[in-house]
């Protein structure tokens, strides 16, 4: 199971545990990625993302998941975020092309 968010990409980082007599040992900084269910107001149903805290805190602050990901990058999005994204970007086109 990866430790990536759907969203943002972000991932695993490692580094070193310091001791008081700087001694080092390699350690993992891992993301607080969580299963989360977020609603699309364009699909008018809810998709199921692995998506960090962080990442969570975006989509509120930019107005929910379609306006995230109708302004998020593809290179950071995973493979499902953006066959989401597609829908997402294909029902928004149809009223102004309608």
């Amino acid at each position: 199971m990866a430790r990536r968010c759907e969203l943002t990409g972000k991932g695993v980082l490692t580094g070193n545990n310091v001791s008081h007599a700087n001694n080092r040992s390699r350690r993992r900084f891992l993301p607080n990625v969580q299963e989360k269910s977020l609603h699309s107001d364009a699909l008018g149903r809810s998709v199921r993302l692995k998506i960090s805290v962080n990442a969570l805190r975006t989509v509120e602050k930019k107005g929910g998941l379609d306006a995230f990901l109708l302004d998020a990058k593809d290179q950071q999005l995973s493979l499902r975020a953006r066959r989401v994204k597609r829908a997402v970007a294909k029902v928004a086109a149809e009223p102004a092309s309608a």
